[in-house]
């Protein structure tokens, strides 16, 4: 649905050339939700208002759904972004109008529809976001989740095939962030739009992303599924993020382990084997003996998974390690 062709972006500032986004090649499939996840300035906002064209890139190609979007002429590129819908981080909502107009707004704008085509479509939208019985009142009067499900009402008004999430959770509490999540979650799942979001939580990605890149001044420094690099994280930066998540101090954690006997392993499980009772078996078939020194099990979207942190000391190691790898368990040797 979307693909970068060595796209850059770099912006002139006080007579210096600021690279913003260095050159870099991405894809993005139809219908997955894409995860963009870096710390401030890291390029994350800027590639993702290249899509649209909100910025305009400094070189390569951007395609998306099989167009040029580059190449657009401005009548080209009004009609383009009708296909693609956006939620900010502060709502940006219209204060002096209805929630029922805000959402109406990209209609009224587009003139193609009558004003009566525009109230159904206005309807069914507050139901889908669960905000009905909301259309009369003003923004002042809504929560910081009300606001964001009438932006994201007013983001899928002019039926797009793209939805853009920019930092769409930063400003909601805990709770009102899964709420909305799960909203988005079934926005995919029922319309099968392609999402993309940039975030800098790695749990907001876990929970909703099935694909997802990390980004560091301005590159892209690891992507792939969001199993892979929740799991198995390979680049400094998303080691980082992954134990802001976990609230791990790897360093911490290395001392508390220092005195502890054995071998030191982590097993990651997904799916089924999450719930199977393997240690217990491994231990009674190799007589090896093992200590839980850290664990969790959680979920990466609907998929289970679990992370367990073991030493492990006497009986058959050689043969309790075969015994893991045969489970399809992978295993890490940390010392």
């Amino acid at each position: 649905m979307i693909e970068f062709q060595h796209v850059h972006k770099t912006y002139r500032v006080a007579g210096r050339d600021i690279p913003a986004l260095h050159p870099t090649d991405l894809r993005i499939e139809n219908g997955q939700v894409f995860g963009l996840i870096g710390h401030s300035g890291a390029g994350k906002s800027t590639l993702l208002r290249l899509i649209n064209r909100l910025e305009n890139p400094s070189g390569g190609t951007i395609v998306v759904d099989g167009e040029d979007v580059t190449a657009l002429n401005a009548n080209g590129l009004r009609r383009f972004r009708q296909q693609v819908g956006m939620i900010f981080q502060h709502f940006n909502l219209l204060a002096s109008k209805t929630v029922a107009d805000n959402v109406a707004l990209p209609l009224i704008l587009g003139g193609e529809l009558s004003r009566s085509a525009i109230d159904q479509r206005v309807t069914e939208l507050l139901a889908r976001v669960g905000l009905s019985e909301h259309a009369k009142k003003y923004p002042a009067q809504l929560s910081g989740g009300q606001k964001q499900r009438v932006g994201i009402a007013r983001a899928l008004s002019t039926n797009p095939k793209i939805l853009l999430c920019d930092e769409a959770t930063s400003a909601l509490d805990p709770q009102t962030t899964a709420s909305v999540l799960q909203l988005l979650a079934e926005i995919n799942r029922e319309l099968k739009l392609t999402i993309v979001l940039i975030t800098h939580e790695m749990d907001v990605i876990r929970r909703v992303c099935d694909r997802v890149a990390v980004m560091d001044a301005g590159q892209i420094v690891e992507q792939g599924s969001v199993a892979d690099v929740f799991l198995h994280p390979q680049h400094p930066t998303t080691k980082r993020f992954v134990q802001e998540d976990e609230q791990v101090d790897e360093h911490e954690q290395r001392d508390d382990f220092a005195h502890v006997p054995g071998r030191i392993l982590r097993l990651t499980f997904q799916g089924e084997a999450t719930y199977a009772p393997l240690l217990g078996t491994v231990a009674r078939e190799t007589g090896v003996d093992y200590s839980i020194l850290a664990g969790r099990i959680d979920r990466i979207k609907d998929v289970p998974y679990g992370q367990l942190t073991l030493a492990v000391t006497g009986g058959d190691m050689d043969a309790a390690f075969a015994r893991f790898a045969a489970a399809d368990v992978h295993m890490e040797v940390l010392r």
